[in-house]
């Protein structure tokens, strides 16, 4: 999920007034006993809808489990008002599935706090909630899972654990846990989903059960980064390889090739592998960015050579900057 780099965290326990440990009948109590407080045709105060907004966005969370538990986890070491930066994969591995809240404000007037981390487990949420009917499918549920890049080159078989927020005799929020297998198709992308046919929630009736979605994302790569189907690698070149061209070996998801590196290229140079890419349909393209590296002064034979090049060269990269320098 794609959020701000910094944001100011919410502590939604706060705002409702109730502890971390609070059931789910306390959430939904002190919920209620606030909104009516604040609700903006019973209360003319100044800041009072405003208020009645943040209190509706705690309880839109608070009151969800599985949403409950995923910000359980992502919040633990931060206080409200705090710069707060998302750690990465903050809501992987959870299984999301059900309908909105009790809350009556509507997500469009949440933060932007809400927003960046809830809106699209929110709208996956709304896009499969139906009320219970005789004979009717079970909901669909949601799971945000990381792969190896490597997986998608060749495809490949992996079990995984997905944390199931539920609720115990006592209101309590507790994780459960549920262990897959799963098949990585070939090709698969980042932000594709892999659908499980019936592991979701129970039909109702006679219904069949719902399926499971589990969205991809990939791993930091050592070498590679993906933008859609295409892979992106930063190539470590000398100055007299680009400045002579020549090739150099270069690694590819496919094995070692050689790079054939026009004479007189630049830092920064991006240079196309047509098909070497994730192998989708149709294969992505690997692009190679050229990044020069200077080799150090740490001998008096380097330090000599450096000498012999600023006499001989009479090179001077600041020149188009202003005149005399």
């Amino acid at each position: 999920m794609k959020v701000r780099s910094c944001m100011k965290y919410k502590d939604y326990y706060a705002v409702l007034g109730v502890d971390k440990s609070a059931t789910m009948d306390e959430i939904k109590r002190a919920y209620r006993k606030l909104a009516r407080k604040y609700h903006p045709d019973l209360n003319k105060e100044a800041n009072a809808e405003e208020k009645f907004k943040e209190i509706g966005e705690a309880n839109d969370v608070l009151s969800n489990p599985e949403q409950r538990a995923a910000y359980d986890q992502m919040g633990q070491n931060y206080q409200a008002g705090q710069d707060f930066t998302p750690p990465p994969g903050w809501d992987q591995g959870f299984e999301f599935t059900g309908g909105p809240g009790d809350g009556h404000a509507g997500h469009e007037d949440f933060s932007d706090f809400f927003s960046d981390l809830f809106s699209k487990t929110r709208r996956e949420q709304h896009s499969t909630h139906r009320q219970p009917e005789f004979d009717a499918k079970g909901q669909d549920h949601h799971a945000r899972i990381a792969i190896d890049l490597e997986d998608s080159f060749t495809g490949a078989k992996r079990r995984i654990t997905l944390k199931m927020p539920e609720l115990d005799a006592s209101g309590h929020v507790i994780l459960g846990q549920k262990n897959l297998d799963v098949s990585i198709p070939k090709g698969v992308r980042e932000g594709q989903n892999i659908r499980l046919k019936s592991q979701g929630a129970p039909g109702y009736g006679r219904g069949a059960a719902g399926d499971l979605y589990l969205e991809i994302e990939f791993r930091p790569h050592r070498l590679y980064h993906a933008q859609g189907t295409d892979l992106y690698l930063d190539l470590p070149v000398t100055p007299w390889e680009v400045a002579l061209g020549g090739k150099v070996k270069l690694p590819t998801p496919g094995g070692v090739v050689d790079l054939n590196i026009p004479a007189n290229s630049k830092s920064g140079r991006k240079m196309r592998l047509k098909g070497r890419g994730i192998p989708s349909k149709p294969p992505g393209d690997l692009y190679v960015i050229l990044q020069i590296v200077l080799p150090p002064a740490d001998s008096a034979k380097a330090k000599d050579l450096y000498e012999t090049m600023a006499k001989e060269l009479n090179f001077n990269p600041r020149r188009h900057l202003a005149p005399g320098l």
